[in-house]
């Protein structure tokens, strides 16, 4: 079975049970006059509408690329959960105004057994399906699906709340449910507000994972002709599709079809080993570890000594003929005005070396 039928025969378990549980959940609130087992209810409710979001947001982002969308529609799951985050948040505001309109006018609600065993059986669905939803996401790395599965566990513990406060009411006389409902409905919010935020940031362009930027790193290095690999940035078009660039160090004796070869070849083990497509590799040449570059080097080096946010010097390279030197540094983010320091640095180094021509640049942070 591929992702994307995953994804969707897991939503489909996942709106089957949350369908019967709002249905149960409603009488036992209506029936009972329990605003929190109602709320819950809509909740689950709502649950099976992210649920079909999902499914639907699947379908879109598994269309072929064409003219108009050459890297495919993938992005459209970021899409659907951002459409699923809204729905919890409008779920949990709702759900808080109702709360507030029964603490201002409290109802005593009417507990059965039955009630209590239904609410006891929908902890017990709750946690088998929330553990089965966030598996089966981790499994296809599918952000709705993990999402869901979360939610789905925080919703046993939500429901568990419930009964308790229905014993407590039932032995004490004292009724906690349009209080329990404004925390419910809190908890709803602060999960919409949480999910809105991750999708927005997945949206945005966030950093790539370690792993893979690692993994990318690795698999360049496998070549001995590549000296170093930087500058990597990855574009994520959808959970199951990445696009990269980087720049390689190669040493400055190569051919151009040398260098195109190793370059074929250097995006092949890529995406084989990591799943990447490489769509362009720059490259640096190497000036080797002769006496004047290794000593210039080191002069720039020790200067660099003493700006811990300067992360790394790469692209080095020494013209002897025209005296130029050539190099990038990253600046780390947490370092204040990364321009700044960089001109700081620069002004350093071209004082320190008045013989020679600096062309350097300020690089990102990109990954790790």
């Amino acid at each position: 079975m591929d992702r994307s039928q995953t994804i969707i025969r897991t939503s489909i378990i996942g709106i089957a049970a949350n369908v019967l549980l709002t249905a149960f959940k409603a009488v036992v609130g209506l029936i009972s006059g329990s605003i929190a087992v109602v709320l819950d209810a809509v909740n689950n409710l709502s649950d099976a509408l992210s649920s079909l979001i999902t499914i639907i947001g699947t379908r879109l982002a598994g269309k072929e690329p064409d003219r108009k969308h050459p890297l495919g529609y993938g992005r459209i799951e970021y899409l659907s959960t951002l459409i699923i985050a809204v729905i919890i948040l409008y779920a949990g505001i709702t759900s808080l105004i109702e709360s507030v309109k029964k603490i201002i006018s409290p109802e005593t609600a009417d507990y059965s057994a039955v009630s209590l065993v239904i609410i006891a059986a929908a902890v017990v669905v709750k946690l088998l399906l929330g553990r089965y939803v966030k598996h089966k996401g981790e499994q296809v790395n599918s952000g709705s699906l993990i999402a869901s599965g979360s939610d789905a566990l925080f919703d046993a513990i939500i429901s568990s709340s419930t009964l308790v406060a229905a014993l407590i009411f039932l032995g004490t006389g004292v009724s906690l449910e349009a209080w329990l409902g404004a925390v419910i409905s809190l908890v709803i919010i602060k999960s919409g507000l949480e999910m809105l935020r991750d999708t927005i940031s997945d949206i945005l362009g966030e950093r790539a994972d370690a792993e893979l930027s690692q993994a990318v790193r690795r698999s360049a290095l496998s070549f001995p002709e590549v000296k170093g690999v930087y500058d990597m940035v990855f574009h994520s078009y959808g959970p199951d599709r990445t696009i990269g660039s980087l720049h390689v160090e190669l040493p400055k004796e190569m051919t151009i079809r040398e260098a195109d070869t190793l370059e074929r070849a250097i995006t092949q083990k890529v995406a084989l080993d990591t799943g990447v497509i490489l769509t362009g590799i720059s490259v640096y040449s190497s000036s080797g570890e002769d006496t004047e570059s290794y000593a210039v080097r080191s002069r720039i080096a020790k200067i660099l000594n003493d700006y811990p946010q300067v992360l790394q010097m790469h692209g080095f390279f020494l013209d002897e003929e025209t005296k130029t030197v050539r190099f990038d540094l990253v600046v780390g983010f947490e370092g204040g005005d990364r321009k700044a320091v960089f001109e700081e640095i620069i002004a350093k180094v071209k004082k320190e070396l008045p013989d020679y021509t600096i062309q350097a640049f300020l690089d990102l942070d990109t990954a790790d």
